[in-house]
């Protein structure tokens, strides 16, 4: 995946017929763990997929917006110390 754009597209958590959106994660969780990943320099392309409301995207830009996307072409693995 070194050459390759990398996108993140996430539910809003596992599905719950009893949740008033269906889904049980709430914006700032989705975007606490999308900017993980923007912050460790994993993703170049970040959204939200089943569940997501407007609060979520928006929660989640607010989240990357200072993130630098992921180098393409840097190794997603880490070297073991040898």
């Amino acid at each position: 995946a070194g050459d390759t754009f990398i996108s993140c597209y996430p539910n809003a958590g596992l599905p719950n017929p009893m949740s008033d959106t269906g889904f049980d994660e709430t914006p700032e969780v989705t975007s606490r763990l999308l900017h993980e990943f923007a912050a460790e320099g994993l993703v170049n392309i970040v959204g939200g997929c089943c569940g997501t409301t407007p609060q979520h995207i928006g929660a989640i830009h607010d989240a990357v917006a200072n993130q630098a996307p992921r180098v393409v072409g840097r190794s997603l693995f880490y070297k073991e110390a040898a």
